[in-house]
């Protein structure tokens, strides 16, 4: 069994890429990184970079233990993993066998969230969350490009059509 691990900052295409694939593998089971909630969790992101982005600060347990379900299952030829940290996350690091980062643009992937979250926010709401992007947020989705994208096995450009994307990630992971 392979276990593969999508990333992207958020709404880099992350969700949407393991949901396509897994409709299209058949023996794929898929863990989302967003239905957990850890121990040591980061609340500010801002301060979470300014003090060295320890990846290691989430205790990944309810994670690991369902991935470890899975291989143990015998059910799967392949477990994906909506999974923002790729190899930085030492509770994690074994049991991938790839890791693909969607590489998308920062300007696309807000856009992207504030269409899929906001959809009932007012201009007020909308306007607060740019600040708080500026101000506090924008920094983690930089870090991940600079600490994740580097060292992924694959990094597929998030700018490409959403078809292109998936059959890209595809093809990486039928042959890893």
């Amino acid at each position: 069994m392979k276990t593969i691990a999508i990333g992207a900052v958020t709404a880099g295409g992350k969700t949407t890429v393991v949901n396509a694939i897994k409709d299209r593998l058949p023996r794929t089971a898929s863990l989302y990184f967003d239905d957990y909630s850890f121990d040591g969790e980061v609340k500010d992101f801002s301060k979470w970079v300014s003090e060295g982005a320890d990846y290691n600060a989430w205790d990944l347990s309810p994670l690991k233990a369902d991935v470890e379900k899975i291989i143990n299952s015998g059910e799967y030829d392949y477990l994906l993993l909506d999974y923002p940290f790729a190899y930085q996350n030492k509770m994690m690091k074994a049991y991938l066998d790839c890791c693909i980062f969607i590489d998308t643009p920062l300007d696309i992937a807000m856009a992207r969230r504030v269409l899929r979250d906001m959809k009932e926010a007012s201009a007020e709401d909308i306007r607060n969350e740019m600040n708080t992007y500026l101000m506090d947020a924008r920094v983690a989705y930089v870090q991940m490009q600079t600490d994740i994208l580097p060292i992924s096995d694959y990094v597929i450009d998030g700018a490409k059509e959403l078809e292109d994307i998936i059959n890209e990630a595809m093809e990486i992971i039928l042959n890893c």
